[in-house]
């Protein structure tokens, strides 16, 4: 997801989840990310449901640290599937800390074959794409919402409960596992618009 895009949950995060994604981090500085080319619709790898991974193969830790340095290098960008460099598998990786619509946050973490556990109060809100650098769309999601999946190289299950800004970017995250872009969130023609600028 990139950039452009109530009330906010009152501390939705266990300390223990919140140390858990943290200590991922620290597996993913031990392994060196490649920048990767990000896939542009109407690649049909977007549109196909990615596989479920082995979070502890070694190709999966690559693919996540490969997933993050891409993120980091990208302008705007905040989450990032892997269908978009060209993968089918269900992961992704999120980071929304810098964005000025962020309330909750987890800073940089990965999830593989993540899924939702629980959603409500549903928002609209402007969405951006990496894979659809020309357009944006307004798009309702649930500003609360809890997501469980597994970490990279360990497989440890957490759940991650988040609002707000994170909540969204992780919605769109896992859309891209399943074969779905934005735009098949959109209400219609009227809902979708020209980027007026790319940060």
């Amino acid at each position: 997801m990139s950039e452009p895009v109530g009330e906010a949950a009152a501390d939705p995060v266990t300390a223990a989840g919140s140390a858990r994604l943290a200590a991922w981090t620290e597996v993913e500085l031990g392994v060196a990310g490649r920048v990767l080319d990000v896939v542009r619709a109407p690649a049909g790898v977007l549109a196909a449901a990615g596989e479920d991974v082995d979070p502890a193969a070694p190709e999966s830790v690559q693919l996540a640290a490969d997933l993050v340095a891409t993120m980091r290098v990208s302008p705007g960008c905040v989450g990032l599937a892997a269908n978009q460099v060209g993968v089918g598998v269900r992961m992704f990786c999120v980071d929304v800390s810098q964005h000025p619509k962020t309330r909750t946050h987890h800073g940089t973490f990965v999830l593989c074959n993540a899924e939702v556990v629980a959603a409500s109060r549903k928002e609209r809100a402007r969405e951006g794409c990496m894979s659809v650098p020309d357009l944006t769309g307004d798009v309702k999601r649930a500003g609360r919402l809890t997501v469980r999946g597994l970490l990279p190289g360990t497989g440890e299950e957490v759940t991650v409960a988040t609002d707000a800004f994170e909540a969204r970017c992780l919605q769109h995250e896992i859309d891209h596992t399943d074969g779905l872009l934005f735009l098949d969130r959109v209400a219609g023609a009227h809902a979708i618009h020209a980027r007026q600028t790319y940060l």
